[in-house]
Parts: C-alpha cells; sequence; structure tokens
C-alpha cells in the first residue's frame, strides 16, 4: 500500500536539502579560496549538479521566505566560487605554465611568449573584480528572469578586452576563464531560479 505523501512535507525537505547543499557548497569554496584544491571544489560542484537535477524534476517551489535565502546563499556561491573554481580550470588549461601578476593579470613577454624573460609586461589586470561582477550580474539576470543578461555581460566583456587578446596566453586564459565562469554562474543561478519559480 502506497502512502501519499503532502505536498507541505515535500516542499519542506526540498527546501532543507538546498539550503544544506548551497550552506556546504559555499563553505567548500570558502576554503578553498586562497588555494584552490580539487577534492573541495569537486564537492562543491557535484552539490550543486545534483541540487539542479533535483529541482529541475521536482514539480515543487520552495516559499517566499526560504525563496529568498536561497536566493542569498546562491548570490554569494555564484560570486564568491566562481574565483578558485576558474583559478583551478585555467591552472589545469594552462598545465601552470602562466606566470601571476601582481594585479590580477598573467606576465606575458614583450613579443607574447611568456618565456621570455626580456620585457614582460602584465595583461588581462584586474581578471579576478571583473569575474566577480560577471558572475554577480549573470547571476542576478537569471535569478530575476532575465537571462540576456549573459549576452549583455559577454559583449562588454568581450570589447573591454579586445585589446589586449594579442597573445595567444591572453586568448587561452580569456575565453577559459570567462567560459568557466559563466558555467558556474549559470548553473547556479538555474538553480535558484527553478526552486523559487
Amino acid at each position: 500500500m502506497l502512502v501519499a505523501i503532502p505536498d507541505a512535507v515535500v516542499v519542506a525537505v526540498l527546501s532543507i536539502f538546498l539550503f544544506l547543499a548551497l550552506c556546504a557548497a559555499l563553505v567548500l569554496v570558502v576554503v578553498s579560496l586562497r588555494r584552490p584544491r580539487n577534492v573541495p571544489l569537486a564537492i562543491a560542484a557535484a552539490l550543486v549538479v545534483v541540487g539542479l537535477v533535483i529541482v529541475v524534476m521536482t514539480p515543487y517551489n520552495v516559499p517566499g521566505i526560504m525563496g529568498m535565502i536561497l536566493a542569498l546563499l546562491g548570490l554569494a556561491l555564484a560570486v564568491l566560487g566562481g574565483d578558485p573554481v576558474v583559478r583551478r580550470v585555467l591552472d589545469m588549461a594552462t598545465h601552470g605554465t602562466v606566470q601571476q601578476g601582481i594585479a590580477g593579470g598573467i606576465l606575458v613577454g614583450e613579443r607574447g611568449d611568456s618565456e621570455d624573460q626580456g620585457a614582460v609586461q602584465e595583461i588581462l589586470r584586474g581578471g579576478t573584480t571583473i569575474g566577480y561582477l560577471e558572475r554577480l550580474g549573470v547571476t542576478l539576470g537569471l535569478i530575476a528572469g532575465f537571462p540576456e543578461a549573459i549576452a549583455v555581460v559577454v559583449a562588454l566583456k568581450g570589447i573591454g578586452r579586445f585589446s589586449e587578446l594579442s597573445t595567444p596566453a591572453a586568448r587561452e586564459r580569456f575565453i577559459v576563464g570567462t567560459l568557466a565562469s559563466l558555467l558556474w554562474a549559470c548553473v547556479i543561478g538555474a538553480l535558484v531560479r527553478l526552486s523559487i519559480w
């Protein structure tokens, strides 16, 4: 004999699970802010993906105040968590061959290769701050039901960085970093949007 579970119980369990999953993922990425590590970031990403799958498969929405709490948690996770995730992805993509500058950019030789120890310049400065703002804009846009914010952010970032993309290292870092950052923000934004609307 099947027992029908009341809708209120399902909504409560869903709300509690999402709250705990987002809190745990936020703690894991904050632990990895200083030095990104694979295991905490992989667990945080898995929690986010599992939360998204559950929200997609569940026909229930999280109620008012809990929805606001989840939106704030999701926003913090998207903005802060994107930094260690993107840095780890960039390290894996470049195999540690790109030197970091002191202003958040990368060091490249005058001719564009990082092995040239002659005149070195720092390009793509301020990437960390731009990444925070990029993820903030994308996540807020998705939560508010304005997915076009993704196109606006990508266009602004591309126009602003166009002159610095003359070296292969800069192009690779720009493309890989932007895609990793946007993917992280979009998954979390979708999770929150689908859970509250």
